[in-house]
């Protein structure tokens, strides 16, 4: 994980299925754990919505909230 990660989470929209436009880090915990069971993509977006997961499945999201604060 790279620190600027952490700052695409609360930046970045999905940019398909379901819940496109939706933030990455406001996706749903159930939509992260499919992706968990059936395969991230590959690339920077299956490795950040891997890293989301990892947040959400730990219930640490509220570490994100001062980077919301800063946009």
């Amino acid at each position: 994980m790279k620190a600027e990660d952490l700052d695409k989470l609360v930046s970045l929209p999905m940019p398909f299925g379901k819940h496109k436009g939706c933030l990455i880090a406001d996706l749903p915990g159930n939509y992260l754990q499919w992706f968990a069971r059936e395969g991230f993509p590959q690339g920077e977006v299956g490795r950040l919505l891997a890293l989301m997961h990892e947040i959400d499945h730990n219930g640490l999201k509220d570490l994100l909230a001062p980077l919301r604060r800063k946009r």
